[in-house]
């Protein structure tokens, strides 16, 4: 190939040209071939925001190497996408966009709205996925909000309602009065914050006395069923079954004893209302207390808090406080630190409310979930923890009703005459039952029905994607379940990891998937997570512009699963020079490429073993998912040992045709390295890799098999001995560079002196040596050299010796230059300081300059290494 046929530089713009040729070709199809092993990947849905972020990036390269590695390997990959479509981002955005709330218009007019949208968002994202080389097979893309995806949701529904899995009944549960909606406790972050811990009079009933209790939530007094104290706090011995009133609302409560109570918080008596937190609704079911409910969906005082009906919280709290300290209530307030809970959407803390909602039997699974986990090959391992934690603290059933629009209906509806609750059939999937009325009649006659009008939790739709992507509910869908490998981020575990494996158990008796793993999460620059409020976020198309997908994927690459990644412009631009290094150097390359094998000389040798190496260390870092072993021993070797030290040390042989065997044996080397570099490399760079692949062969690059080891070639003895070869030539190339000799001129000699262990390893090595650094003659010997210093100048410091001696400087430096330079040294050396006019001079006082001089009187220059020294006669 001519070199001219080649740019000069590499044109990360023609990256789109190549994700435009792929898709034509459809090289990334899963054919379901079963004469060829399956790998299944259990892609993350992600939630259509109509943009990609850092994290996305992070999680789908990893996908996407082990994707490509995948198929390269043998494997028939599929590499599906998914889209959960369902929630309630997309409400509020839609509520924002058209200034309206969801009940402002039809149920079925806001739900196209938000379709509307989620669909617009989603041709965004799969653009920019695209855009990143991401190699999924879009003929099996599933998006949850179809016909087609909701009849799978609602049919796993009805499995599981069948099975006494799946039920409805009143409990308290999490609600977000910003969403006006039940959240599963999964879906419950907990941030810190800073409150007022407020030390109220409690009255006691029997005399004139009060109880001292503090408390974070004087807006619930309305709601206080009880006081609980330590059974073993002798503080309140005398006070089990008395009663005190409430402040302002004046209502009489029982004074009770649990060990729950911490003594060591506030004053040790704590206030238990329906309900400030989880503890108060394990209080109120262990004691048989009654309910009184404050607060409403909305977040507002119901008619139970008396004057402050219809206040929001926040009012509520701050006019309460206003009142106890008007009626002498307030003893006073501290500032501590408390965990609150928030809504993970939106972030409003949470309040505790009892609602007729829907529940999963999470109980009833705990078993099952801990064994298939147990099952599971988890990476990093230590991920499993975070799930078998989360599980063995589930006490609470999964709240799986929402109070939404936009959402896979409960295919439910309800008896108006008698309230039986009735189940649609399979064959009415999928059904939204607001819309619909069931063909059949209630077992009392009557045949007019309310349809359900709660959905389901999202986490109901994406917890299925491995069956959906298998096929099920069709019976053939077990030829691809359970899935290979279910990529994810680590702060998903108790929510998609642990419902996808609760809900496959319980539907199909098996594990969702054989493998986990986890990534970690992606921080900016300052070292926090990148979010739009700190300002630090980095888009991909930042990153893609001016340095294309490529370099942003080696980026992500050098990381490994569970650990959070720091992003940093540093790393792009090292990934960007490094494969403009290799486009360099395969451009220089591209004209001598042969394919016709000659003797291979010893640094060809050398090459071909860490070559072989290479692929080897490779395969296992990928097989182990250490991509960052991976991508790091790749450029190591593509930078150092081919770039900098193979093709250099061969060039010479290329240009010269007096060793044809020779100069064919460097060419077919040169092909087999960059060929399979390139193949190692296509997983982490599949833009580049294609575009230099298509510049020496046929056919996709990512449609080629995987290097096999070629073990013959791995010789540690040969890698040794061309270590030192590679050592000596890189010794020299520093010394020209160090004094300004072009690495193309000419050294008129060089002797190499050594052991006599190791003189036969560089006699291999001499031709190389030689021809490499333009040596005129080179010789190697037995021994060391007879190398004798010469003191060619002996200089005064005058920034030191004019300071010191003053008056007597002139005497000084008539004595230097009138003195053989070699005379001052011997004096120094020996006596350590010359005496001058009466004056004594030490070494600091000098700058010497020695020159070596050869056996022959010559003037060389010496290089140590161990157990071999350079004597250079430049």
């Amino acid at each position: 190939m001519m070199d001219s046929e080649i740019p000069k530089d590499y044109d990360h713009r023609r990256e789109a040209e190549w994700q435009r040729k792929w898709e034509e070709q459809k090289i990334y199809k899963f054919h379901a071939d079963e004469r060829k092993p399956q790998y299944i990947i259990d892609t993350p849905p992600p939630y259509p925001t109509g943009s990609i972020h850092m994290g996305h990036v992070l999680n789908w390269v990893y996908m996407d190497i082990i994707a490509r590695f995948r198929r390269m390997r043998g494997y028939d990959v599929l590499f599906p996408q998914g889209w959960d479509c369902h929630g309630l981002p997309t409400e509020v955005k839609v509520e924002e966009t058209y200034n309206i709330r969801k009940s402002d218009i039809p149920r079925e007019e806001f739900r196209e709205l938000c379709i509307k949208l989620t669909t617009k968002n989603i041709k965004r994202m799969k653009d920019q996925m695209k855009s990143l080389g991401f190699s999924q097979d879009w003929s099996t893309e599933f998006v949850t909000m179809t016909p087609e995806y909701m009849k799978k949701t609602q049919l796993s529904f009805l499995k599981m309602y069948k099975d006494g899995l799946i039920y409805r009944g009143v409990h308290p549960v999490n609600w977000c009065p910003r969403c006006e909606t039940a959240i599963a406790f999964a879906e419950v972050e907990y941030i810190e914050n800073e409150t007022n811990l407020n030390y109220l009079k409690f009255p006691l009933e029997e005399d004139s006395n009060y109880l001292e209790i503090a408390t974070t939530r004087p807006e619930l007094l309305a709601a206080c069923v009880a006081v609980a104290v330590h059974p073993e706090d002798e503080r309140y011995a005398k006070l089990k079954g008395k009663s005190v009133r409430v402040p302002i609302f004046n209502h009489r409560v029982k004074i009770i004893e649990d060990e729950d109570v911490d003594p060591e918080f506030g004053t040790g008596a704590v206030m238990i209302c329906t309900f400030g937190d989880k503890t108060d609704v394990t209080w109120v079911n262990r004691h048989n207390l009654d309910i009184i409910e404050a607060i409403d969906e909305k977040g507002q005082m119901t008619e139970a808090a008396g004057k402050y009906s219809g206040l929001s919280i926040k009012e509520c709290k701050e006019k309460i406080i206003e009142d106890l300290k008007a009626e002498g209530h307030l003893i006073k307030q501290e500032r501590i630190k408390q965990n609150l809970g928030v809504c993970w959407r939106c972030k409003t803390p949470i309040e505790i409310l009892v609602k007729k909602q829907w529940f999963v039997a999470v109980k009833k699974l705990i078993d099952d979930v801990i064994e298939a986990a147990e099952e599971m090959k988890w990476i990093p391992e230590h991920m499993k923890a975070r799930l078998l934690n989360w599980t063995g603290s589930m006490d609470w059933d999964w709240c799986i009703s929402r109070q939404r629009v936009f959402a896979t209906p409960i295919p439910v509806w309800y008896c108006k005459n008698c309230g039986k609750t009735h189940i649609a059939t399979e064959e009415m999937l999928p059904v939204d039952p607001t819309q619909t009325k069931p063909d059949f009649k209630c077992e009392c006659g009557s045949e007019e029905f309310i349809g359900e009008e709660d959905v389901l939790d999202t986490w109901m739709d994406s917890s299925i994607s491995p069956l959906a992507v298998a096929g099920w509910p069709k019976p053939e869908y077990k030829k691809l379940f359970p899935a290979t490998l279910r990529p994810q981020g680590h702060d998903i575990i108790r929510t998609w990891a642990f419902y996808t494996i609760l809900r496959c158990k319980a539907l199909t008796g098996q594990k969702p998937f054989h493998e986990i793993i986890i990534n970690g999460m992606v921080f900016g620059e300052d070292g926090h997570k990148m979010s739009k409020s700190r300002g630090n976020v980095i888009t991909p198309e930042e990153v893609i512009e001016d340095y294309g997908a490529d370099a942003l994927r080696l980026w992500a690459s050098n990381s490994v699963p569970g650990s959070d990644v720091p992003f940093a412009w540093k790393d792009v631009k090292y990934a960007y020079k490094f494969l403009r290094k290799f486009w360099n150097a395969f451009r220089f390359i591209s004209f001598h490429l042969e394919n016709v094998k000659g003797k291979p000389k010893p640094l060809d040798q050398w090459i071909l073993s860490k070559l072989n190496r290479l692929i080897k260390e490779v395969t296992r870092a990928l097989e182990d998912y250490n991509f960052a072993k991976a991508i790091n021993s790749i450029q190591m070797f593509i930078w150092h040992q081919f770039c900098d030290e193979y093709i250099e040390a061969v060039k010479y042989r290329l240009y010269s045709d007096d060793d044809p065997e020779s100069k064919r044996a460097a060419q077919w080397t040169l092909n087999k390295v960059l060929e399979t570099s390139l193949r190692l490399l296509a997983p982490m760079a599949p833009h580049f890799t294609e575009e230099i692949h298509q510049h020496i062969a046929t056919g996709s690059i990512h449609t080629k098999s995987w290097p096999s080891v070629q073990e013959e070639y791995i010789n540690d003895e040969i890698e040794a001995k061309g270590d030192l070869a590679v050592e000596i030539i890189g010794a020299l190339r520093r010394f020209k560079s160090s004094n300004r000799i072009p690495l193309n001129a000419p050294l008129e000699k060089v002797n190499i002196y050594t052991t006599e262990n190791l003189y036969n390893t560089i006699k291999d090595y001499l031709d190389d040596i030689k021809g490499t650094m333009n040596i005129q003659k080179i010789e190697l010997i037995i021994g060391k050299p007879r190398i004798r210093e010469h003191i060619k100048e002996v200089k005064p410091l005058m920034e030191k010796i004019g300071p010191k001696f003053k008056a007597e400087v002139p005497k000084i430096l008539s004595f230097i230059e009138s003195t053989d330079p070699q005379e001052i040294y011997n004096r120094l050396e020996t006596d350590g300081m010359i005496e001058v006019k009466g004056h004594k001079l030490t070494r600091e006082y000098f700058k010497i300059k020695k020159e070596a001089l050869g056996a022959t009187g010559e003037k060389v220059e010496v290089i140590h290494l161990d157990d071999i020294i350079l004597e250079i006669v430049p």
